[in-house]
């Protein structure tokens, strides 16, 4: 099928091993810490607030890198970033197995936390962009749902595995299908560009088919100025905000359906939560191709997550339909969290600025959402102790918290609202 134009058009490709790459860098560093932090505490009966601590640092120390990816890619190349990354990433998850010590934990975190960032957001934006212009979007949808289809394939899975063979055993079969995997992504299909190849963007077809990429006619805003822009304000704020409520929600909720539903079919819930992301991303690029504005996309989809939280207030172990759907509204915005701000910066700035917003807005939301796991972890606790607890009376706090969190991110995201006609209006 000829979505893209001609098919010996090479982006066709990079778009394929992007969908494949975001298949394990979410599902091993995303989607997995939630899984492993169950896995941990039942195994260690270590305290829920110390492991929680863990998750937090793979997400900090993600962060830490992130913003120096562009700088990686220029001077090693960007199929060598992402091969030691797959790479470390699978050595720091088999320490997760492994550890015998709370300590050991927090060094395992260090690696997996930061090798799967270059696995992540960023790295898929600079392996789309120099490919598409016209029809990025929908080249980014498509890439980006190799993320959610990541967290639908690799919750139940990581469950699976563990159940069969522990989680050392897990964590080794699954590190090393991605290590082969993604280096051989990197040496068959990263390692090229466009002018490699004697192509351009898009491959150069006039009937190339989708949406008018629209680009912001603004003024570059460089060094202070960016930090300065309401704009790049309100972007990175609800960026980090969102994020911060759905790793808060993701960190725990598959504990908490655990004890209400089992592990096994807490799994499927949150593979099925997936399943929404994807149909909410899907959705979203639609939405993109009839012109509707992108910050008012994102405050609607933060929004409909905000009803979700408040559905698991009014659910309980009784309560299996309310339960399904929460987390069918929760997981509708998912797949937003990450793919809207990026094409948000490639409409409202200049285009010499768009990367080092994305970098930066990136950078700053994981190392806000980093500590979501332990926030929403030490909520739980004050309501619960280290005991388990599911859904139900004992996190109410929690999930009032993620609530009112999804709506802060919503309120920044409808505060301002650009467009590429009023963003050229604008100045910092």
């Amino acid at each position: 099928m000829r979505v893209f134009g001609s098919t010996d058009f090479f982006g066709v490709w990079v778009v394929r091993a992007a969908f494949v790459l975001a298949v394990f860098g979410w599902g091993v560093g995303f989607y997995g810490p939630p899984i492993f932090l169950h896995a941990v505490v039942e195994r260690t009966g270590w305290p829920l607030g110390t492991v929680s601590a863990v998750v937090t640092l793979h997400f900090l120390s993600g962060a830490l890198v992130v913003v120096y990816l562009p700088k990686l890619y220029a001077r090693w190349g960007l199929p060598t970033v992402i091969s030691v990354g797959a790479v470390v990433t699978s050595v720091g998850v088999w320490g997760w197995a492994v550890a015998s010590e709370p300590w050991h934990l927090f060094v395992a975190a260090l690696g997996s936390g930061m090798g799967w960032v270059t696995l992540g957001s960023v790295t898929v934006n600079a392996v789309i962009s120099p490919w598409y212009r016209r029809t990025r979007p929908r080249a980014l949808a498509i890439a980006y749902n190799g993320g959610t289809f990541g967290g639908v394939l690799f919750s139940p899975l990581w469950v699976t595995l563990i159940a069969l063979q522990g989680f050392a055993g897990a964590a080794m079969v699954v590190g090393v299908v991605m290590v082969v995997v993604i280096i051989s992504l990197g040496a068959l299909v990263f390692i090229h560009t466009p002018q490699d190849l004697g192509q351009q963007s898009d491959g150069l077809s006039k009937s190339c088919v989708g949406e008018h990429f629209a680009s912001s006619s603004r003024p570059p805003l460089p060094g202070g100025q960016l930090w300065r822009d309401r704009a790049f304000q309100m972007l990175a704020i609800g960026m980090a905000v969102g994020l911060f409520g759905h790793m808060g929600l993701l960190a725990h909720l598959f504990s908490l359906l655990a004890v209400t539903l089992g592990s096994q079919y807490a799994g499927l819930v949150m593979g099925g939560l997936t399943v929404c992301a994807l149909l909410g991303r899907t959705a979203a690029a639609h939405l993109l191709t009839l012109g509707w504005d992108r910050r008012a996309i994102a405050g609607a989809s933060y929004t409909i997550q905000a009803f979700g939280a408040l559905t698991f207030l009014f659910a309980d172990s009784g309560h299996v339909f309310l339960i399904l759907l929460a987390a069918a509204l929760i997981g509708s915005g998912l797949g937003n969290g990450s793919y809207l701000p990026p094409l948000i910066a490639q409409s409202d700035f200049a285009a010499e600025d768009v990367p080092r917003v994305v970098a930066t807005t990136v950078a700053i939301s994981q190392a806000v959402y980093s500590f979501a796991p332990l926030v929403f972890g030490l909520l739980l606790s004050a309501s619960s102790g280290d005991s388990h607890t599911g859904v139900g009376a004992q996190s109410v706090v929690f999930f009032a918290v993620a609530n009112g969190v999804l709506l802060l991110a919503a309120v920044c995201f409808f505060a301002c609202r650009l467009g590429p006609g009023r963003a050229a209006r604008q100045r910092a």
